[in-house]
C-alpha cells in the first residue's frame, strides 16, 4: 500500500522536525533501557532470595525484550515481573468454570490437580490449595491464585528483609512498604538512579501448549515469513484472573511479536515510540490524566501492520506515524479495539477511560502536530510550519459521531481521498 502524497511544502518544513522529534527519544532509550536493567536486576536478586525460601517460585531470567520495550516508551505505566511456578502445566486438569461465560473473550479455568498423578505433593499443602469434594473422582482439589499471591506476598517482604540485611541491594533502592496486594498481582516500586519503575510481580503458570484459539491468527499478513506460526506455536502462560481463577495470557506473545516488527526496514518502532510520547506528554498532560496506555497504541500498531503492507507504507516517518493515527481514530469513533490475538476482546470496553475526549487530543494532534512535537519553545522557530496535507486533514475529520460510517467504509474513504491506491475495512480484519 503506497504512502500518502503530502505537498512538497509541509514535508519541507514537517520532516526535519518529526525527525528531530524522533532523534530526541532515541537519545533516552538507552539510559532508559539501562534503568530498567538495573531495577530490574533488584528485583531479581530479591527473587533469586524468594526461590530460596521456597523452590515453587522460579525467576525467569529470559526477560531480554522487557527492557527492549521498556526503552520504546516514554510512559511510565508498570512493568510485569512473571515469576513462574514449578509446576508440571500439562499434568494439571484445565477446567472451565459452571455456569460462567467468557468475558470480554478471556478464557478461564480452574487449575485442578488430578488424583492419580505425581510430582504435584507441592501444589497440596493449605497454603496454596483448595480441596475438592470425595465425590470428584478426577480432580483432588485446585490450586488458587488468591493463596499463590498472598503467599509469594510473605516470600517477598522475607526476602526483600534479608537483601537489605546482608547488603544484597542498594540502600533505598527497594522497600517493602511500597508492596501492595492487589487482586491480580502484586504492586511494587523500585528505585533505579534518579527514576522510580513500578513492577507488577504477577505468578505464571507456563504452558508448552498453545492456544487453539490463535490457529486462525497464524496466516495474518504484514510479519516476517513464518514469524507469527513460530511465536504462536509456543506456550500460552496462565495468570491470575479473580481469587480462584486463572487465564490465559499473550502478553509475551505480543512482546515477540513487537520485536519481529522491529526487524523488519521502516518506521513501524519508531512511529509507535512517537506515538507514545506524545500520548504521555500531551494527551494525558505528562502522565497525570488517564487515557490510552502502552498497551493500546502496541495493539494499534500490530492491526496496522496487517492493515498496511507495502514496505513503501512505513518507509517514511511521518506517513507511518498517520497511519497509526487513523487506526487509532477509528477504533476511539467505533469505540471498538481489539485484541490482536483475541479479536472478540474489545481493549476499550470497560476502561473507564472518555473516549471523546482522547478522540478530540488525538484528532487535534494529528490535524496540527507541531506543537506536541516541540522539545523546545525555540525549534519551530518565529512562524509556525505548514499544516498537514488537505486530503489528510479531511479524513481525520471523519464525523465521529457515525461509527457505522467508519466501521464499513474506512478504507473506501482513504481510497476516494487519493490517500491510498489499496483498501480494507477494519472491520472485516477484525471478525
Amino acid at each position: 500500500m503506497p504512502a500518502p502524497a503530502l505537498p512538497t511544502s509541509a514535508m519541507a518544513v514537517q520532516v526535519p522536525l518529526w525527525h528531530h522529534y524522533l532523534q530526541a527519544i532515541r537519545s533516552r532509550e538507552a539510559p532508559r533501557a539501562q534503568d530498567f536493567q538495573r531495577a530490574e536486576n533488584v528485583l531479581l536478586t530479591v527473587l533469586e532470595r524468594v526461590h530460596a525460601l521456597d523452590p515453587r517460585f522460579i525467576v525467569d531470567y529470559s526477560r531480554g525484550l522487557e527492557a527492549f520495550q521498556f526503552a520504546l516508551r516514554s510512559s511510565e505505566d508498570p512493568m510485569d515481573m512473571e515469576v513462574p511456578l514449578w509446576v508440571d502445566a500439562e499434568a494439571l486438569l484445565i477446567e472451565e468454570p459452571e455456569a460462567t461465560q467468557p468475558e470480554d473473550g478471556l478464557e478461564l479455568c480452574h487449575l485442578g490437580v488430578p488424583r492419580e498423578g505425581a510430582g504435584l505433593e507441592r501444589w497440596t499443602t493449605e497454603d496454596t490449595f483448595t480441596a475438592s469434594s470425595e465425590g470428584d473422582a478426577k480432580c483432588r482439589g485446585h490450586i488458587v491464585p488468591s493463596k499463590v499471591l498472598c503467599v509469594l506476598k510473605d516470600l517477598l517482604v522475607a526476602a526483600i528483609v534479608h537483601c537489605k540485611h546482608h547488603s544484597l541491594i542498594a540502600p533505598g533502592s527497594l522497600n517493602a512498604a511500597s508492596l501492595r496486594e492487589e487482586q491480580l498481582h502484586l504492586s511494587l516500586l523500585v528505585s533505579s538512579g534518579w527514576r522510580t519503575i513500578s513492577f507488577h510481580v504477577v505468578p505464571v503458570v507456563r504452558r508448552k501448549l498453545g492456544a487453539p484459539a490463535l490457529e486462525g491468527v497464524q496466516q495474518m499478513p504484514g510479519f516476517p515469513e513464518g514469524s507469527l506460526r513460530r511465536i504462536l506455536s509456543q506456550g500460552v502462560d496462565l495468570v491470575p484472573a479473580s481469587a480462584q481463577l486463572w487465564r490465559t495470557s499473550t502478553d509475551y506473545l505480543l512482546t515477540r511479536l513487537l520485536g519481529e516488527l522491529g526487524s523488519l526496514q521502516g518506521h513501524r518502532l519508531d512511529s509507535l515510540s512517537i506515538l507514545d510520547r506524545v500520548n504521555h506528554e500531551s494527551w494525558r498532560d505528562s502522565g497525570q490524566t488517564d487515557g490510552l496506555t502502552f498497551g493500546h497504541l502496541k495493539m494499534v500498531l500490530l492491526w496496522a501492520s496487517v492493515l498496511f503492507l507495502a514496505p513503501e507504507d512505513w518507509a517514511e516517518l511521518q506517513g507511518a506515524v498517520y497511519r497509526l493515527l487513523v487506526v487509532l481514530l477509528c477504533c476511539l469513533a467505533t469505540r471498538k479495539l481489539p485484541h490482536f490475538l483475541h479479536p472478540q476482546r474489545n481493549l476499550l470496553q470497560g476502561s473507564g477511560l472518555d473516549l471523546g475526549a482522547i478522540y478530540q487530543r488525538v484528532e487535534g494532534f494529528a490535524s496540527q502536530p507541531e506543537a506536541a512535537l516541540r522539545i523546545h519553545a525555540t525549534h519551530l522557530g518565529r512562524s509556525p510550519p505548514p499544516r498537514i496535507g488537505s486530503g489528510l486533514k479531511a479524513l481525520l475529520q471523519l464525523p465521529a459521531s457515525d461509527p457505522t460510517y467508519w466501521a464499513t467504509a474506512y478504507f473506501d474513504v482513504l481510497l476516494d481521498k487519493s490517500i491510498f491506491q489499496k483498501t480494507r475495512t477494519l472491520g472485516g480484519e477484525e471478525s
